[in-house]
Formats: C-alpha cells, sequence, structure tokens
C-alpha cells in the first residue's frame, strides 16, 4: 500500500535521523575513555537526546502507519513477509529502548542494549528490502 509522499518523506528522514544518531552515539560512545572523553561524553550525550526526541516522533508515525498502510497491506496479502519482520523489528525495538530507560538489572539492561544496536543497525536494510519487494509486488 504506497504512502502519500510526504509522510513516506517523513518517515525516511526521522528513521534516517533514528539510525545516524544511534551509530554515531555508539562511536561517541566507544571514544569517551580516551584522551578527550570528556567532549566524547557531551557529544554521547547531545547525540542520545536527539535519538530520544526522533524515537518519540517515530512512535507517532509507526502509529499511523498501522490502519494506513499495515492493515491495508494485510488485508490485501501483499508483502506480508518483510511486512510482518518490519513489526517485529520495530515493536524489538520499542521494547528494548523501554528497558533500556527502565531496567535497572545489570542482567537484563546489557542484554537489551546488544538486541537494540543489533536490530537498530539492521533496520535500514530491511527497510530497503521491504520497500523493493513492495515496489515489485505491484
Amino acid at each position: 500500500m504506497r504512502l502519500e509522499p510526504l509522510f513516506r518523506r517523513g518517515i525516511y528522514i526521522v528513521f534516517a535521523v533514528l539510525f545516524v544518531t544511534g551509530a554515531a552515539w555508539l562511536a561517541a560512545d566507544a571514544m569517551k575513555d580516551g584522551a578527550s572523553g570528556e567532549r566524547w561524553q557531551a557529544i554521547a550525550a547531545n547525540l542520545l537526546m536527539v535519538h530520544g526526541g526522533a524515537a518519540m516522533a517515530v512512535l507517532l508515525l509507526l502509529g499511523a502507519l498501522v490502519p494506513l498502510h499495515v492493515e491495508r497491506g494485510w488485508r490485501a496479502r501483499r508483502n506480508r513477509v518483510t511486512g510482518a519482520t518490519m513489526v517485529t523489528f520495530n515493536a524489538a525495538l520499542i521494547l528494548t529502548a523501554f528497558g533500556l530507560y527502565y531496567f535497572g538489572s545489570e542482567t537484563l539492561r546489557p542484554w537489551a542494549s546488544e538486541l537494540h544496536i543489533g536490530v537498530g543497525l539492521a533496520l535500514p536494510v530491511l527497510l530497503v528490502v521491504h520497500i523493493a519487494v513492495g515496489r515489485r509486488s505491484r
């Protein structure tokens, strides 16, 4: 189910901001133990704030996608495998983000972090595959 161009661009932009800020945070976080650690710590904190703000925006967009795109695509029996995988990956990101914010457990938090990073780095590839499969099925 094709999305309106403005809505589609908005989704792409917000997902791009999430990916870039998440990947950049990984790099900045890795460098905070170096010689200029304070500067990298500040950069990492700012990246995390932008990442969190973009995550709030993507929650709104994902909520709008359900009736406009997901339900219609499911009923039309189009692109179900990659669509269901997109829903699963986004749900995993939402749940692990919640865990990163609220888990106090030293056992659960690292697990949530690793899963969040892995799924977050894989999501752009899945999105491109989802779009390509959807375009071929028209």
